[in-house]
């Protein structure tokens, strides 16, 4: 009978408590955040419906939001005794208080967990829509998110208890969303350590796909927020002061096991995600297993790009989807070139967000690949929609100058000039650039091209000089 009898009170729970409306908050909160408000959440590659990963990492940035909701939801109901009147009748019954705990803690867990579930299922839907690379690496990123949750809630019940007012549920929201707000905030600007930073619930926004949580930062939160809700539950069933103090013991000893254990460098936060970047490969192409369904469109344009690159002497020999290291360099700014060897000598390196490849024709393709003599850009210029700040940022005459020479390189190989798939506000002016230069290199005699072609190569694997004035000159200055 004792089962059926805590099932029955269960579910009085769940139809009588706040947790019902706090799943039903939670879920609204996260949806309008992710869905309806425009953010980085929404583009590119990191979009949060584009990897399974990406939908829970962006889904754990929006605990910023989520668990104050929950910290609130739980303080609602530990004054809800307080505020029925009802404190000193349950304190004379014969039953424990914390069989009523575990009841309350076990409804919130239930609707908390499933609003979070919910949230991403619905981004996991569209995910499978967008051909998502499908594994179980997000499951631990999840996985903690929820616990933070039910710690938040716990922790609202508790204080809520100790301390039965009516001002301490927005007091908690108004605390916790600062605390975690303030947090983000000094995230990128250093001010806080990064030990500290990660006791916060929510993560920092999704820098790559090919990145995944590392291991201690899963372990510390998880010993974290273990003591958290266990401090949380203990004051909701102490009744004496003695009591109320040693309930803080548990989120005393999870932050001294936690802090040791959190990455002190921010760069260690994340690590590249070894599943989702092992190579995938047919014949001498390859892509990453995370875009697997890629390789086909790729496979046909790789080979024709790896032909014509054989009129160079020592062309690459195979194509591979490129790869950012990870951590990166700290001191890179956004017109810092590329670190040299950051791709081999033999490779015809293909970065699929940076080319803006998506929906691209094989001729398309063919072109990006034989783009700069088969290399990588040295300058950062993949911003689809960049602001006046970024914009200043960069020396928008180096970017449209090395656009240009390697839309000419692609055109020697291809035996047509054919503007490149690149940000709209820097094609016009590179086009502009591209035409002389094309014409000024075909009236060269074809060995002299060869030269020239040759040499821009050789720079732009280097990153050296100006690739415009190799093709005029046949060396960089």
């Amino acid at each position: 009978m004792r089962p059926r009898r805590g099932g029955r009170i269960l579910r009085i729970e769940l139809r009588r408590s706040a947790a019902p409306l706090a799943g039903v908050l939670l879920v609204l909160v996260a949806l309008v955040l992710l869905q309806l408000v425009s953010g980085p959440w929404w583009k590119g590659a990191e979009s949060w419906t584009r990897q399974w990963t990406s939908t829970a990492w962006w889904e754990r940035f929006a605990m910023v939001l989520m668990w104050p909701l929950a910290v609130s939801a739980g303080a609602v109901h530990g004054i809800r005794d307080r505020r029925s009147g009802t404190s000193e009748l349950l304190a004379t019954t014969p039953r424990p208080g914390w069989h009523r705990a575990v009841t309350a803690a076990g409804a919130f867990a239930l609707t908390l967990t499933a609003a979070y579930a919910l949230v991403f299922l619905y981004g996991g839907v569209r995910v499978l829509g967008n051909d998502g690379y499908v594994h179980l690496g997000w499951l631990p990123i999840l996985a903690v998110g929820a616990l933070a949750l039910l710690a938040g809630a716990l922790l609202g019940m508790g204080v809520a208890r100790t301390v039965p007012s009516a001002l301490t549920p927005p007091v908690l929201a108004l605390a916790s969303l600062t605390a975690v707000t303030a947090v983000h905030e000094t995230v990128t600007g250093g001010m806080v350590p990064n030990r500290i930073v990660l006791l916060s619930p929510a993560l920092s926004q999704v820098y790559s796909t090919f990145l995944t949580v590392t291991w201690r930062v899963h372990a510390g939160q998880t010993v974290w927020l273990l003591g958290l809700a266990a401090t949380g539950f203990l004051l909701l069933v102490a009744r004496k002061p003695r009591a109320r103090l040693l309930a803080l013991l548990p989120v005393v000893l999870g932050a001294a096991v936690a802090v040791p254990l959190l990455p002190a460098d921010s760069a260690r936060n994340y690590a590249l995600d070894k599943a989702a970047t092992a190579p995938v490969c047919e014949g001498r192409v390859c892509v990453t297993k995370l875009h697997e369904p890629r390789l086909a469109a790729l496979k046909g344009p790789g080979e024709e790009a790896l032909r014509l690159l054989g009129r160079l002497p020592d062309p690459p020999s195979a194509v591979r989807e490129s790869v950012d290291p990870w951590p990166r360099e700290t001191n890179r700014g956004p017109m810092a070139p590329r670190p040299i060897g950051a791709v081999p000598v033999g490779v015809v390196p293909v970065d699929f967000e940076a080319q803006a490849l998506d929906g691209a024709t094989k001729d398309e393709y063919t072109r990006a690949l034989l783009a700069g003599a088969g290399t990588a850009p040295c300058l950062d210029a993949d911003m689809s929609d960049p602001t006046e700040e970024q914009r200043r940022a960069y020396d928008e005459t180096k970017v449209v100058r090395e656009l240009a020479a390697r839309t000419v390189a692609a055109a020697w190989f291809a035996g047509e000039l054919k503007p490149l798939r690149a940000t709209a506000w820097l094609r016009a002016d590179a086009d502009k650039l591209a035409g002389p230069a094309w014409d000024a290199l075909r009236a060269l005699p074809p060995d002299v091209q060869r030269e020239r072609v040759t040499a821009l190569r050789t720079a732009a694997l280097s990153c050296d000089g100006d690739l415009l004035d190799v093709l005029k000159d046949g060396g960089p200055r």
